[in-house]
């Protein structure tokens, strides 16, 4: 079979009838984005058949395309309005960043790996070329462009840097991303899905659902040294 030329609108359908419509998923805008964006033309040719699948997508080096359930609700969770401005951090292929932009909002995707830049750029452009994408550290979040009123980690963290939490809005920001425990247990099915809001007392975070996923890179404390 000719993957690059299959026809996935079949199994788009039951991703969004039978994974996101039955799990909270109720955001019309997300709904019709999930049915609408060709999620197989965010992975590479060899591994766009498993697009659809209820679960991560391995792109290699440890990274991830987040499983379309987790990626879909964390967008919802932030509760994305039209006209604010939005960082993706972990952008990875882009399809994250094209289902914020889906929303009517104004998307800067942040990736460091060059090869889900590469994987990115076509796909982005095709699909949703209102979208920024830009190379830089994950963990130093993205400056030039703060605050932002949204910010998603398009993967887990163990640990937030304090200049991605500077980069949120006061008050009215919001961020999501899965909080995985470090430690050995990150590698167990455990997590879950945060709303972080930004205060003058700091970044107050608050639990929404169970979620697990990779970790990105930057994300994890340094393994500590053992005699």
């Amino acid at each position: 079979m000719d993957v690059a030329a299959a026809d996935f609108s079949a199994p788009r359908a039951v991703m969004v009838d039978g994974q996101l419509r039955p799990n909270k998923v109720t955001d019309p805008r997300l709904l019709k984005a999930a049915r609408d964006l060709p999620r197989e033309r965010f992975l590479p040719p060899d591994r766009r058949d498993l697009a659809y699948l209820d679960a991560d997508v391995p792109l290699g080096g440890g990274r991830v395309l987040v499983q379309p359930l987790i990626t879909v609700r964390l967008i919802q969770l932030a509760a994305p309005q039209a006209g604010e401005k939005a960082l993706v951090i972990g952008a990875g292929t882009g399809y994250g960043a094209a289902l914020l932009a889906a929303c009517g909002v104004q998307v800067t995707a942040l990736e460091e790996d060059p090869a889900l830049l590469a994987l990115a750029r076509p796909a982005l452009a095709a699909h949703a070329p209102a979208v920024r994408l830009v190379s830089g550290p994950l963990a130093a979040g993205y400056a030039p462009g703060a605050p932002w009123d949204v910010i998603l980690i398009e993967g887990a963290v163990t640990i937030l840097p304090p200049a991605i939490g500077e980069q949120l809005k006061l008050e009215t920001g919001r961020l999501v991303t899965v909080m995985q425990p470090p430690g050995p247990q990150a590698m167990a099915h455990v997590g879950h899905a945060v709303l972080a809001e930004r205060s003058a007392a700091g970044l107050a975070m608050r639990p929404a659902f169970d979620a697990a996923t990779a970790v990105l890179p930057g994300f994890a404390p340094a393994p500590a040294f053992v005699f």
